[in-house]
């Protein structure tokens, strides 16, 4: 007998979740929600998937004009390496890697000088493509930002997040939610490692934590620091990616720092995390989620996937092996280390379908015409379902007070 599980008990497990305001909770949010953001005809995605954003860089480092940059010989040397070259972070790790070996000679055939420009305009490009703002419309950023601000937490949300852009932060203010980043200062900024640490900062303000850096910070001599307001700085290395080698102390700090914390988020007492839009395809981040799943087995993650189980083998085989990560697919789930199809064990009541987010299927049966099948898809796994999920769940906790 092949197992199934019941997306309404599901929805209204993570709808007490996300209730109790004095347990720990955090998202993790990642490449795929910009996605979620609906734009006009022909200028959709907002902000491209990792995959099309490489495409992207690529495509104009290697385009007429920029031959001195030898962007194609490059990318050649990571095809050598069996790289992904349409993984711009690992692209960016590769240039630096390179860089930190060839000073005072050469590596693979590029000199520091042409590293450092290679390096360079990777940064300048992908800022170029992702300083780009919220529509002026409701969109599932700000939906998840008033859900934020309509419970008032004994423990606050933490928000981490791979991406570089600055749309959280919008919607977070345009929201009015305070929110503490890691940086303190007004004029310029610097990055404060001791009150991440001493996590001595006021219960009412969001985390927000930019594991992958951020397109406003920079790097001076001596720290990280963070533009303020609206004025990107034009740095050559405003751009942190991680690429988890040995470079400058202060480069490194708030990567490492940011996976600390992530790891101790999870393990230091029962908490719940959910991702949305995480392909479980870094295997630093995952590392640092299953370490502290294994140190809290009362801890657990809700992995928000967008479109078929099957597309994430790499998350199926983490969730296969630990009882406390859940994946949730539109098709699929795997809860407790079971995969199975989304099947509700009775009939439920439409305020029971949070935001509808649970879709009934019709398909004709292939081999009998005259057969309906019926299947079930659970949503949540696309940004937009979950910032109408969030914003139902607004109205029900409001009704309730």
């Amino acid at each position: 007998m092949s197992n199934t599980h019941d997306p309404i008990k599901q929805i209204k497990f993570l709808s007490q979740s996300l209730s109790n305001d004095k347990k720990p909770l955090s998202f993790f949010i990642s490449a795929g929600c910009p996605l979620g953001v609906t734009m006009p005809d022909g200028e959709w995605p907002l902000i491209p998937a990792i995959k099309e954003l490489s495409q992207k860089v690529n495509a104009e480092l290697i385009k007429e004009g920029k031959e001195s940059l030898r962007y194609n010989d490059f990318l050649e040397e990571i095809k050598k390496d069996s790289k992904d070259h349409e993984n711009i972070e690992l692209v960016l790790s590769f240039a630096r890697s390179l860089k930190d070996v060839s000073l005072g000679g050469e590596a693979r055939g590029f000199t520091n000088k042409e590293l450092i420009e290679i390096e360079k305009e990777i940064c300048s490009y992908i800022a170029k493509l992702i300083y780009v703002e919220l529509p002026k419309d409701i969109t599932p950023y700000h939906k998840f930002a008033s859900w934020i601000a309509s419970i008032d937490r004994d423990k606050p949300i933490e928000i981490f997040t791979t991406n570089y852009d600055l749309l959280i932060e919008q919607a977070l203010e345009e929201t009015y939610v305070p929110y503490f980043d890691g940086f303190v200062g007004a004029r310029n900024s610097f990055f404060d490692l001791r009150a991440i640490e001493s996590n001595s900062i006021p219960k009412h303000w969001t985390r927000l934590w930019k594991i992958h850096g951020s397109l406003n910070w920079y790097q001076s001599k001596n720290a990280v620091h963070r533009s303020t307001g609206s004025n990107i700085q034009d740095q050559e290395s405003h751009l942190i990616y991680p690429s988890h080698l040995k470079y400058d102390q202060s480069r490194k700090m708030p990567y490492l720092a940011l996976i600390d914390h992530l790891t101790n988020s999870i393990k230091s007492e029962p908490a719940i995390q959910i991702t949305s839009g995480y392909s479980f395809n870094d295997e630093h981040i995952n590392d640092a989620i299953l370490n502290a799943l294994k140190a809290n087995p009362t801890s657990i993650v809700i992995a928000l996937l967008f479109g078929k189980l099957s597309d994430y083998p790499r998350a199926e085989e983490i969730a296969k092996r630990r009882p406390n990560i859940s994946l949730w697919a539109f098709d699929e789930a795997i809860i407790g280390t079971k995969k199975g199809k989304w099947e509700p064990i009775d009939n439920f009541e439409k305020e029971d379908n949070i935001a509808e987010v649970v879709q009934r299927i019709e398909t004709v049966d292939p081999e009998d015409e005259e057969n309906k099948l019926i299947s079930w898809n659970l949503k949540l796994g696309d940004f937009a379902k979950l910032g109408d999920y969030l914003q139902e769940l607004v109205g029900s906790e409001n009704e309730d007070n």
